[in-house]
């Protein structure tokens, strides 16, 4: 059995970052990946690019691949290697090439 799993994800999501929108979909993926909690991935197109700046920080997964971080700037400042994501991914997450996912810890990722 596969360590990752892919779906549409549910409804109308959106990222804010310290309380500014900075990008929404119904296009979103949701990924699920071992005992981890679920990670939305959004469409590029979807975020804001102004907001992001490539971080020197790799992206480095066994299950998803290989990627890059961003720095996510905010009215409030740079949030540090808040997105990430995958310019190499495994074959099982290809799917996920042209998507971005967030840091929760360090933005609000929420179905609206």
């Amino acid at each position: 059995m596969s360590n990752v799993r892919i779906y549409p994800a549910v409804g109308k999501w959106v990222v804010r970052a310290n309380g500014s929108v900075i990008g929404e979909s119904t296009r979103a993926l949701e990924l699920l990946q071992r005992d981890y909690p679920f990670v939305i991935y959004f469409p590029r197109e979807d975020i804001a690019s102004a907001v992001l700046d490539a971080s020197d920080r790799p992206f480095i997964c066994d299950d998803r691949g290989t990627g890059v971080h961003f720095h996510v700037s905010s009215p409030e400042g740079v949030i540090q290697n808040a997105a990430y994501s995958l310019t190499d991914p495994t074959p099982e997450a290809a799917e996920l090439r042209e998507y971005l996912a967030f840091d929760a810890g360090k933005v609000t990722v929420e179905r609206v």
